[in-house]
């Protein structure tokens, strides 16, 4: 079994969502101090805002969420979320650094003035910049 390092989880970062190595670092020491040598955590360790990352993680490919239900001795149903690394789309982001922009950005650089780029973005993308820009920097 690999085990994703700070390095490796930084560089993933930044290769798959274009952060600068600065930001990159600080979610990927948030992201490990969270695991450790895990790969998987229980969900109820994490803050609201903290879990709110972890779900923009899951979008971006970097982790997933499982349950499992359980017995209890009084005979109730008890349910357990946890959080699992997705260590292969990790290392793979990782080791391969986008090859471009989206064609839709290089075409409407070539095409088109600059402001009009910031049209053609859309909401869910902003979304993200802002929570990856802000949100994510501030509660590290």
């Amino acid at each position: 079994m690999r085990i994703i390092t700070l390095k490796i989880m930084t560089k993933a970062l930044e290769n798959k969502l274009g952060l600068n190595k600065q930001k990159a670092l600080k979610i990927a020491e948030f992201i490990m101090d969270a695991f450790g040598y895990e790969t998987r955590i229980i969900d109820n360790i994490l803050k609201p805002d903290e879990r709110q990352i972890f779900y923009m993680l899951e979008a971006e490919g970097f982790m997933t969420t499982e349950r499992e239900q359980n017995r209890l001795f009084d005979g109730r149903e008890w349910l357990t979320h946890y959080w699992e690394l997705r260590t292969n789309t990790i290392f793979h982001h990782a080791n391969h650094k986008p090859s471009a922009l989206p064609h839709i950005f290089i075409e409407s650089s070539i095409k088109k003035e600059p402001q009009s780029i910031y049209n053609s973005i859309t909401e869910e993308m902003w979304l993200m910049r802002k929570i990856v820009d802000h949100k994510i920097i501030s509660h590290l």
